[in-house]
């Protein structure tokens, strides 16, 4: 009985998730659930845009293009839990935590799909 009643709770978010309205959220619940759902598509399209970068160069600045990567995630991941600090324990958090790396993350795509894009002879885009 204590396993079906602790997977019945377990599931509860994602079943939640799955019926959840993002034009028309008005619990906290609902908004928090769709700003996370907002930065993972965000995060998808970043994704992608790497994998179309790391495609086009040699092994050399790939591995300097990874690192890039791994410390700008790193960086976003700290400073959106800064950003939301004020917050902390509180009901929205996770909505304005979700957003921060919602924003970072669409503007990260957007530099690399500036470099995705170099015009000719520009020197300065690898």
């Amino acid at each position: 009985m204590r396993i079906a009643l602790f997977a019945l709770f377990a599931l509860t978010p994602f079943v939640h998730a799955a019926e959840t309205d993002c034009k028309n959220a008005t619990t906290q619940m609902d908004m928090n659930i769709c700003a996370g759902q907002e930065f993972k598509r965000s995060d998808t399209l970043l994704n992608q845009a790497y994998k179309q970068k790391m495609a086009q160069l040699s092994p050399e600045q790939q591995t300097k293009f990874k690192a890039a990567q791994r410390s700008w995630i790193a960086f976003r991941d700290n400073d959106c839990a800064f950003m939301s600090s004020g917050v902390d324990g509180g009901s929205v958090q996770p909505m304005i935590y979700s957003g921060c790396l919602q924003q970072k993350t669409e503007q990260r795509t957007k530099e690399i799909n500036d470099i995705l894009h170099c015009e000719e002879g520009d020197l300065s885009c690898p």
